[in-house]
């Protein structure tokens, strides 16, 4: 707003030292080249070993992004039980592990239980000893065709379906998925309840009865009102 009345003119110095608040981004370049550095050390110290560990598939939080999935931190202990790999060998053989997570569904413990079923599979272990060889060591002939992964360990491809186009029918028009919803909310809710009154029924079926009729007739009270 513009000012009222006779006042002083605003003269305001509000760009002194401007210079000492100006962030510079120079070392930008000069970073990407030390990270890229750190990267190929990196690799080359780890050799022939994955320079990343294997993540499980995950859904991302929240109602909005949970259709999209992402690389978790690490599997579960019930995914490696599943897969029948030990939880303190798991680590060893490039395999990350969260203690921490829970299995919430059966299709989530059983997708990350087959990635880690193919992943071991594809893994080749070279012995601590050459001389002697554990049991769960490659062969020779395996050792020579083993090639590092410098990026992502079996990267995670988002697959999507697209609906073909077809015609309306009349099911498709009466369907309401609000109804269905509603529906589905109200019987999760009423569960409880009426598992109880199915059991009191069972036991007691005169007591019940005239308790059904007696909330019949309170209902049909409340409906004339």
């Amino acid at each position: 707003m513009a000012p009222k009345r006779n006042n002083m003119i605003p003269n305001g110095h509000f760009h002194k030292q401007w210079q000492n608040y100006v962030k510079t981004w120079f070392n930008q370049p000069a970073r990407k080249k030390r990270r890229h550095a750190h990267r190929v050390a990196k690799a080359r110290r780890v050799f022939p070993r994955p320079t990343q560990a294997l993540r499980p598939i995950v859904r991302c939080p929240t109602f909005r992004y949970n259709t999209r999935v992402r690389a978790g931190k690490g599997f579960s202990l019930e995914e490696l039980k599943a897969a029948k790999i030990p939880k303190r060998f798991a680590p060893t053989i490039g395999i990350a592990v969260d203690h921490r997570r829970r299995n919430k569904s059966v299709e989530s413990l059983q997708l990350n239980s087959q990635r880690l079923k193919v992943y071991r599979s594809k893994v080749i272990l070279f012995p601590r000893n050459a001389k002697k060889p554990m049991k769960a060591d490659s062969t020779e002939e395996e050792m020579k065709l083993a090639q590092q992964i410098t990026g992502p360990v079996m990267p995670i491809k988002t697959i999507v379906k697209k609906e073909k186009a077809r015609v309306i029918t009349d099911d498709d028009k009466k369907f309401s998925p609000y109804a269905v919803l509603r529906t589905a909310r109200t019987t999760r809710n009423l569960d409880g309840i009426r598992a109880k009154r199915a059991k009191e029924a069972a036991e007691d079926p005169e007591s019940a009865k005239a308790a059904k009729e007696k909330a019949a007739k309170a209902k049909l009270k409340t409906k004339k009102k």
